[in-house]
């Protein structure tokens, strides 16, 4: 039977529907698709064994709950994704500003109504979608935004007093009775108005202007909030804590693979051109730049380094990739190490600097962090390149110096048409040799990637010097013989 073509409450009633709370509709929701093997939290990618085994369990013993971690973590993403797990629809008297349970009604309206229409009693059916509230909690935020005020509007328009219940302008919580409500960043929330949700939390019911009231809510909350934020703009107070069921820490991702995964999902769609190879080896030095500045002395660890700058910085290399597409009339290209200079401006903007950074400069910062990626990827891919050597002895890297000796200066034009470029890239004979020692595989295109970023890696290890022109790269041998460095 489709219960939602029903219309009253006398067929709701007959039909043998029986209502639920938010947390047992979630926890029975949750029970039947871990029964089914049905997946959960789709889209939530690196939490498989940490997060989400804690998020299931705070479901399961019927939680509150805080996500507590870093930018960047996928704590909304989280509360978002939870709303699965509701039932597709729910019954509510049509016309409640509290979405009125009609077998359990707990407004004026919703009481009264049901008191004088009884089984004819309208009902109304509320999707899942409709029972997600969130609110971003910033100073400016007042008891009446959350919980509800006196509207002298509505009391002058029905001719009540102020004494009276039906003149409450409820908040946001009450309007989202039976609903997931989520506030982002609480530690932002004045301590004021964190008190004001001690009862809700508790108890279930609310006071507005002193009214002597009971309004038992049926509210799942999820809360999120920054460690960082605990220290530089306020905290979440104790009481408030305490009443919280579950605090869940998040991570950022553990492995460059994972990393890769996400920034894959969430890239916008329209940038993700068909046309334009992005190869393997270029989507991990791009997830390495992230590591690497999760690292840094430069920047503030606890702030944190969002996933949102490597999305960012693989939507402007793609970006840089299509803008020479376009200028060369071509229909198809290839990402280009040269196409990492222009990721930038997605760095400068997404990391918070300690004082020596600041010293430094930010695009300086930017640069080593490109730089420290380029050295740990080519290390990985081919190795390291040791300081000192025997006395005599030679490899692979010493013969493209020696052709860069022989060759004077090398350039790069930036927005060379492809079949320009590889031929460049090509007249390193020694170049070609050094890669199938290491990577015998791959389209032409991946391996006229990996050549270049093999010139990259030997720059960081100042076997050659890379000088940026206004629309080329140089690169040469500065220092007459073998110079290694770690």
């Amino acid at each position: 039977m489709d219960l939602t073509s029903i219309k009253t409450y006398g067929e709701l009633e007959n039909s043998g529907y029986s209502p639920r709370s938010i947390k047992d509709e979630l926890r029975g929701n949750l029970i039947e698709k871990l029964k089914n093997k049905t997946p959960i939290f789709e889209g939530i990618i690196g939490y498989e064994d940490t997060v989400i085994p804690q998020i299931i369990s705070a479901i399961l013993s019927k939680h509150d709950i805080n996500l507590l971690g870093l930018r960047g973590q996928a704590k909304t993403r989280i509360a978002r994704t939870m709303v699965d797990l509701l039932d597709e629809y729910i019954p509510i008297i049509k016309g409640s500003e509290i979405n009125d349970d009609p077998f359990c009604p707990i407004s004026h309206f919703g009481i009264s109504e049901k008191a004088d229409k009884g089984g004819n009693l309208p009902i109304e059916w509320l999707h899942r979608n409709d029972r997600f509230y969130e609110k971003l909690a910033t100073p400016d935020v007042t008891v009446a935004d959350l919980i509800g005020d006196i509207d002298p509007i509505k009391a002058a328009t029905l001719k009540l007093s102020y004494a009276d219940e039906r003149v409450i302008h409820y908040g946001m919580i009450p309007r989202a009775n039976r609903s997931i409500f989520v506030i982002n960043e609480i530690p932002d929330l004045q301590a004021r108005i964190q008190v004001a949700l001690f009862n809700i939390l508790q108890e279930g019911d609310i006071q507005i202007r002193g009214f002597k009231m009971r309004l038992p809510l049926d509210v799942n909350f999820i809360f999120t909030a920054n460690p960082e934020d605990y220290t530089n703009r306020g905290s979440i107070v104790t009481p408030l804590k305490d009443r919280i069921g579950s605090q869940i820490l998040t991570h950022y991702p553990k492995s460059i693979e994972i990393a890769k995964k996400i920034t894959q999902q969430e890239v916008i769609s329209d940038v993700k051109n068909e046309n334009i190879l992005v190869p393997e080896t270029a989507k991990t030095l791009l997830e390495q730049i992230v590591f690497e500045a999760r690292k840094s002395p430069y920047i503030d660890a606890n702030s944190g380094v969002s996933a949102r700058m490597s999305i960012s910085m693989y939507e402007n290399l793609v970006s840089a990739a299509e803008l020479r597409m376009l200028k060369n009339g071509q229909s198809k290209t290839t990402v280009r190490m040269s196409d990492f200079e222009n990721i930038t401006p997605a760095i400068t903007g997404k990391v918070e600097l300690v004082y020596e950074g600041e010293q430094l400069g930010i695009e300086n910062v930017a640069n080593e962090l490109i730089g420290s990626a380029v050295k740990t990827t080519f290390n990985s891919l081919f190795r390291s390149i040791k300081k000192l050597k025997k006395p005599g002895s030679s490899d692979e890297f010493d013969a493209i110096v020696q052709w860069f000796m022989e060759s004077n200066d090398f350039e790069l034009k930036n927005d060379s048409a492809d079949q320009k470029h590889a031929e460049q890239m090509n007249k390193i004979k020694p170049l070609e040799e050094a890669l199938d020692k290491f990577i015998s595989s791959g389209t032409e295109n991946e391996r006229i990637f990996l050549k270049e970023l093999m010139l990259w890696g030997m720059v960081e290890y100042k076997l050659l010097a890379k000088r940026k022109r206004e629309q080329s790269t140089s690169f040469f041998d500065e220092i007459v013989g073998s110079f290694y460095e770690n």
